[in-house]
């Protein structure tokens, strides 16, 4: 399979006519005309609560990519199949187009719908970046365990054609029948059964109804449809066109009076936009995302599933033409405000930076320079004191005579914006010069700086250390190793590595600011002990050197320090943050409830209503959160 910039997959063929095709199709070419190469694949089997064919069929196309490939993944194509996401996650760069969740189904079972809840819920932890097609799913998808950091609405548009042809904007002629017109599929979902049981009651009025929309996708339900139309003696007036090519929908739009749209639920509802853009006014319910997308000129809404509003608002916009052009006007305002699908793409190419492969040692600047006071605060001055008074007596006893001795040579491992080495620097009284390990290069750069203000010379190795390159990456004359927020991230075989390194080099090591497995919030909640289990839990998992240490690093760490042979002192370093400290304890939250849910992605629900919980305490400057580090120094028996 070639390798391309980027895929979309969406099961079944590309080329279907429905609003959530329509999009993917649009996007690509929007995209591709932007400058991105891009791929689009259909899978083969049944969707979307899979059968065997369609497991193999996604796992088939997933393995036949190199790695390191941006995939975005249909909801419809990925969200029943967590199992096939879970064995390439860490290889690809999976990302995920949710038109609305699966669980949201209308006609769905309790049991269907907690199978889907439970299964998208998993499938969306295994993605990086998440795109929606409207802030009501974006805000729907934080009950499935879906942080808002890692999403990206991209709205729908509306095809350059309907913008082409003039809108119909004449007054209707009083005189003959209204047309009104529904585009959808017939899915219980889309209820025309309940247009047609509104418009059975108006049999007074002059009206024609024109039904596009596929009658293949819910078989039953169309045919309920039909016998509906049948009993209710509306044969003469109602018209199933069924599926009609894009030209002949756009003909049907301009050939109608009044779009009436009866859906229960929509992720946005794009045939909403489709009838503004040409002149047509429209009657929609209220339906999960319709209540923004209805919420223009043009439109009036009613609630959703509530037949007999349906009939009220019908009869008067039949019986009133004033009504109708009321709304046609504003039809004509809101078509102005359209948007094009190269805004779509503009919106979609700023997410795809979320979707970039995390590295789970690597943090963003901003985390870094909102923990750095508190890192600071919080760390051991017996500690510094002790390892002072080392360095000291290693640079004097390489002094001969009064002739100063070299400059001690401290290395900071994933020095980040280097807030270990400034806070090290101004504390120890000996020369030193730095070397500073961080393969981020942006942040190797930003450490660089502030150390050298600081007036201590210091290079840079943007290398990423590993068990198998330790013992040659750290310098050989390396008198003191550092690390501040590090160790619970690596595997023991990782840390055997270091502290071999180390005692090798006779070096001093000191190791701050490490998780030690406990925190507590102030005032207490039931959903604590529960959260702070999965947070453990997950610190546990591999991080890119294999099983991470978590709350356990320091203690491994002591103990392989020991078997060489070195003095060992330890110190409680915690975080204490009150409202003094709002914006970090609100990334704090975010992360801890983003690695719960993906540690246990069924209890998502309870973890967004803790986290919700947490957040308004935070604002209200109500919260008081401890957080345990633990500190440790240690250095050889010989300087």
């Amino acid at each position: 399979m070639p390798a391309s910039e980027l895929w979309f997959v969406v099961p079944g063929d590309p080329g279907q006519n429905t609003g959530g095709y329509r999009y993917v199709r649009r996007l690509v070419e929007a995209l591709v005309k932007a400058g991105i190469p891009v791929k689009l694949a259909g899978l083969e089997g049944t969707f979307p609560k899979p059968d065997d064919f369609a497991r193999q069929s996604l796992d088939r196309f997933l393995a036949g990519l190199p790695d390191g490939t941006r995939v975005v993944l249909d909801g419809l194509a990925m969200s029943g199949l967590p199992e096939v996401l879970q064995r390439h996650q860490s290889r690809l760069n999976l990302m995920a187009l949710v038109h609305h969740p699966l669980a949201d189904e209308n006609g769905l079972s309790e049991q269907e719908q907690a199978w889907f809840k439970h299964s998208e819920t998993t499938a969306l932890a295994c993605v990086g970046a998440v795109f929606t097609t409207s802030h009501y799913t974006a805000e729907r998808l934080q009950a499935f365990g879906v942080t808002p950091a890692r999403v990206t609405t991209a709205l729908p548009a509306v095809d350059y054609a309907f913008f082409q042809q003039s809108p119909r904007n004449n007054r209707r002629d009083a005189t003959r029948a209204i047309h009104l017109l529904c585009v959808g599929h017939l899915s219980p979902r889309k209820a025309q059964h309940q247009l047609i049981q509104a418009l059975a009651q108006l049999t007074h009025l002059d009206w024609r109804l024109r039904l596009v929309g596929s009658a293949g996708r819910a078989t039953d339900y169309a045919s309920g449809v039909r016998a509906l139309v049948r009993e209710s003696g509306l044969e003469s007036r109602v018209e199933f066109a069924g599926e009609l090519g894009e030209a002949d929908v756009l003909k049907a739009y301009q050939q109608a009076d009044l779009f009436v749209f009866p859906s229960l639920y929509e992720g946005y509802g794009m045939v909403i936009d489709e009838a503004l853009a040409a002149g047509l006014p429209v009657l929609s319910s209220d339906g999960g995302a319709l209540a923004s997308t209805g919420a223009k000129p043009g439109v009036e809404l009613y609630e959703a599933g509530n037949v007999a509003a349906l009939a009220t608002r019908l009869t008067r916009l039949i019986a009133e033409p004033d009504a109708v052009e009321s709304l046609v006007a504003g039809a004509m305002q809101a078509r102005c405000e359209i948007r094009r699908w190269s805004e779509t793409a503009q919106d979609f190419i700023a997410g795809l930076e979320k979707g970039r492969p995390r590295n789970p040692v690597q943090f963003p600047a901003d985390w870094l320079e909102a923990r750095e006071p508190a890192d600071h605060q919080a760390r051991d001055e017996g500690l510094t004191a002790r390892l002072t008074e080392w360095l000291t007596e290693r640079y004097d006893c390489r002094a001969s005579g009064s002739k100063p001795g070299a400059p001690l040579h401290l290395v900071d491992l994933g020095t980040g914006r280097g807030s270990n080495p400034v806070y090290l620097c101004p504390r120890l009284p000996v020369p030193q010069r730095w070397t500073l390990v961080e393969p981020d290069q942006t942040l190797a750069g930003v450490a660089l700086q502030r150390v050298e203000k600081l007036d201590a010379p210091a290079v840079l190795e943007t290398i990423v250390l590993t068990k198998d390159n330790l013992s040659t990456a750290l310098p050989e004359n390396a008198d003191l190793v550092t690390s501040s927020a590090l160790i619970d991230l690596v595997s023991e075989p990782w840390l055997s590595a270091l502290s071999a390194a180390v005692a090798k080099r006779q070096a001093a090591l000191l190791v701050v600011i490490t998780y030690s497995g406990f925190f507590t919030l102030e005032p207490a909640h039931p959903f604590d002990d529960t959260l702070r289990a999965l947070v453990n839990a997950h610190q546990h998992r591999e991080k890119g050197s294999g099983a991470a240490l978590g709350p356990d690093a320091t203690a491994c760490l002591s103990r392989l320090m020991s078997d060489k042979g070195y003095h060992i002192q330890t110190a409680d370093s915690p975080w204490v943050l009150t409202g003094e400290q709002a914006s970090l304890a609100a990334m704090l939250l975010e992360g801890w409830a983003e690695a719960a849910t993906e540690q246990q992605p069924e209890q998502a629900n309870d973890i967004q209503s803790w986290l919700e919980t947490r957040r308004q305490q935070l604002d209200t400057g109500a919260l008081a959160i401890t957080v345990s580090h633990t500190d440790l120094l240690a250095w050889p028996k010989q300087v």
